[in-house]
């Protein structure tokens, strides 16, 4: 099967490893390709690994993503959170998701800390 997103992230982030574990549980018709930014070289990246390591990046139809239109396009493809997907092409809904995951990326190195082995 074509995969119909791409997701780049940050397999050394303990936060990270675990939300995509569950991705990839809820992923079961594999359209997603996850793409571990911190031990594979993603050599057709179109985006700085810096940029990649700040936010959440995910390509769809052709067109990358970043912060929670990123998790959006992730959500559309997995069934079961397909209508939170959706829900955030109201420019009013990916504001407020925006404003809450840019909240989430002061606290996340807190939350690494605490994840951490």
């Amino acid at each position: 099967m074509h995969t119909a997103v791409t997701v780049w992230f940050d397999g050394a982030c303990p936060l990270c490893r675990k939300e995509i574990a569950v991705m990839r549980r809820l992923d079961q018709r594999n359209a997603i390709e996850f793409v571990d930014i911190a031990h594979d070289a993603p050599i057709d990246c179109p985006i700085d690994r810096g940029e990649l390591l700040a936010r959440f990046h995910a390509q769809e139809d052709g067109k990358v993503l970043s912060g929670a239109a990123a998790f959006a396009a992730m959500w559309r493809v997995i069934p079961i959170l397909r209508p939170i997907g959706l829900l955030a092409r109201i420019p009013a809904v990916l504001w407020f998701l925006e404003r809450a995951y840019r909240i989430f990326l002061r606290h996340r190195p807190k939350l690494q800390r605490l994840l951490a082995p």
